[in-house]
C-alpha cells in the first residue's frame, strides 16, 4: 500500500489550516490575522511566479518586483481615474506586464549570469524611479485606494472576500504550475537549465521556451500585484524596489527551489518569522538575516525541499522465514 509522501502531506495540511484562517480569525477576535496571511497568500503567488523562472528555468531575475508593482499600479491609476471594475483591473495587470515582460525578455534572455540578474535589476529600477516621478499618481509618497476591485459578484473591499480571492488564486496557480511543469513545455524548459546548448542541438526553440516561461511568470506576478493592492489599498513605489525583489527570491530559497510548493511554505515562513522577530527586537532584521543563512547552510534545498518526495511504501506481511525484502 503507497502511502502519500511527507511532501504532499505537508502540502495538504497547510492549505487546509490556511483555508481555515479566517474561521479561526474570526473565532479568536484577531481580524489582523486576515491581514498578516493574506500577505503570506499574495506573496505565496509572486514567489510561485518567479519559481517558474529559477527553480526550473534556472534563469535569477533580481528585477521581479517590476510586475508586482506594475499589477499593483493597474489597480490605483484605473481608480484614481474613476474605473472601479476589477475585471479591468486584471486585464490592464496582465496587458501591461505581458507588454513589458515580452519587450524586456528579449532582452534579457540573450544573456545570462550575471548579466542577467543586472539587466533584470536594471529594468526593475528604471520604472522604479519613473513610479516616483509620477506627482499625478503620489509620487514617491504613493497613493491610497478608496474602493477595492469590484468583479460583480463579489468586490475586494472586505478583508473575508480578499483573502479568499487571494487563496482561489493560490490554488489555481499551484495547478497551473502542476500541470505545467510535467507538460512537455515544463520539460523542455527544465532541458533550458540543465544544458540549453545540448537542447538546441535537438533542434528546441530554446529561446521560445524562456521567454514564454518569463513572460508567463511575469503575468503571475501581476496578478498577486492586483491582489496586493487591494489587500493594503495603498499603491506606492516601494512595491517596485530591489528590495522586493530579493525578499521574493528569499521566499523561494527558504521553502525550495524547484519544488511546486516550497516558495508557499518560503513566503509562510519568511513573513511569519518577521512578523515575531519585529516583536521581540527594534534589530530584527539581523537576527532573521542570520536565521536564513542558518537554515541554507543546514538544508540546501530548503524547508520543504529537504523533505521526502517519494510515496512511502508499507510492506505486505511475508510468511516466517522468507526474506521481507528490506534492507538490513
Amino acid at each position: 500500500m503507497h502511502i502519500p509522501s511527507a511532501r504532499f502531506l505537508v502540502a495538504t495540511a497547510l492549505l487546509v489550516l490556511l483555508a481555515l484562517v479566517p474561521a479561526y480569525a474570526h473565532w479568536q477576535g484577531e481580524p489582523f490575522l486576515l491581514a498578516l496571511f493574506g500577505r503570506v497568500l499574495v506573496y505565496g503567488v509572486a514567489a510561485l511566479a518567479l519559481n517558474l523562472l529559477l527553480g526550473f528555468g534556472g534563469m535569477v531575475s533580481f528585477g521581479h518586483a517590476l510586475y508586482l508593482g506594475l499589477g499593483a499600479y493597474s489597480v490605483g491609476v484605473m481608480s484614481h481615474y474613476g474605473i472601479e471594475s476589477g475585471w479591468l483591473h486584471l486585464a490592464g495587470a496582465l496587458g501591461a506586464c505581458a507588454v513589458v515582460g515580452l519587450i524586456s525578455g528579449f532582452v534579457v534572455m540573450r544573456t545570462s549570469g550575471i548579466a542577467f540578474i543586472m539587466i533584470t535589476l536594471a529594468f526593475a529600477q528604471m520604472f522604479y524611479f519613473l513610479a516616483t516621478g509620477l506627482d499625478g499618481f503620489g509620487g514617491d509618497d504613493g497613493m491610497s485606494l478608496f474602493t477595492g476591485s469590484d468583479f460583480g459578484a463579489f468586490r475586494l473591499d472586505t478583508p473575508l472576500a480578499l483573502y479568499y480571492a487571494a487563496f482561489g488564486v493560490l490554488v489555481l496557480v499551484l495547478a497551473l504550475m502542476h500541470r505545467l511543469i510535467h507538460a512537455p513545455f515544463g520539460m523542455a524548459l527544465r532541458g533550458c537549465q540543465a544544458n540549453e546548448r545540448r537542447m538546441r542541438a535537438l533542434g528546441f526553440p530554446t529561446l521560445r521556451y524562456r521567454l514564454a516561461a518569463y513572460v508567463l511568470s511575469a503575468m503571475i506576478c501581476g496578478v498577486a500585484g492586483v491582489l496586493l493592492a487591494n489587500l493594503t489599498m495603498y499603491v506606492s513605489p516601494s512595491y517596485l524596489a530591489w528590495t522586493t525583489s530579493g525578499e521574493l527570491i528569499v521566499m523561494v530559497v527558504l521553502g525550495g527551489i524547484g519544488t511546486l510548493f516550497g516558495p508557499v511554505v518560503g513566503a509562510l515562513a519568511f513573513l511569519l518569522l518577521e512578523e515575531g522577530l519585529k516583536l521581540l527586537t527594534g534589530h530584527w532584521m539581523l537576527i532573521m538575516g542570520l536565521l536564513i543563512v542558518g537554515v541554507v547552510l543546514v538544508s540546501r534545498r530548503g524547508v520543504y525541499g529537504s523533505l521526502p518526495d517519494t510515496p512511502w511504501r508499507r510492506h505486505p506481511a511475508t510468511p516466517l522465514g522468507q526474506p521481507s525484502g528490506e534492507p538490513q
